[in-house]
């Protein structure tokens, strides 16, 4: 049984049940149909923090999807979880091949500053702010990017940017 049929939460249930319709009227191919089906039990896992269960679906729903778009909010995730244990550099690297894909995914660039931000605040623990600035300035770029992509979005990141007078 998949996951999608197992899973008990309300929301996951209705996405389930609209993305099965969704699946039976658009044309797709089979291998579209299991690709997607691979990614939404990925999310359900994910969503519930099984990441070894949601990486094993996102690389089979890699190895069956063939659309860069859709290619690129699977590596995303993929990301997203190596984030979440603290892979950073594994991280960075999904990242990057995501926006290989769709540069237009500004939560891609977010989270690829969030991390840089994060290294360069590890530098200037172990003093050495030469490093420190070095990361901050490519927090930046990411976080310019981002914004360029949604201006609405990631206050807090253009305070920071002004502040530190990164902001152009």
């Amino acid at each position: 049984m998949t996951r999608s049929r197992i899973n008990g939460n309300f929301i996951d249930k209705t996405f389930s049940i609209v993305a099965n319709i969704l699946l039976r009227i658009i044309p797709t191919t089979s291998g579209e149909k299991e690709a997607f089906s691979y990614y939404r039990d990925g999310m359900s896992a994910q969503s519930e923090g099984n990441y070894a269960e949601a990486l094993e679906n996102y690389y089979e729903a890699m190895r069956l999807e063939i659309d860069p778009y859709d290619r690129s909010y699977i590596l995303y995730n993929i990301g997203l979880i190596h984030t979440s244990n603290g892979e950073h550099t594994k991280a960075l690297e999904y990242y990057f091949r995501a926006l290989e894909r769709n540069p237009f995914l500004p939560q891609a660039f977010n989270n690829m500053a969030v991390i840089c931000h994060y290294r360069g605040e590890q530098a200037i623990r172990q003093g050495d702010s030469e490093i420190a600035e070095s990361w901050f300035d490519q927090a930046a770029e990411y976080w310019k990017q981002a914004i360029a992509l949604t201006p609405g979005n990631y206050i807090e990141a253009q305070n920071w940017l002004k502040i530190t007078g990164r902001f152009e």
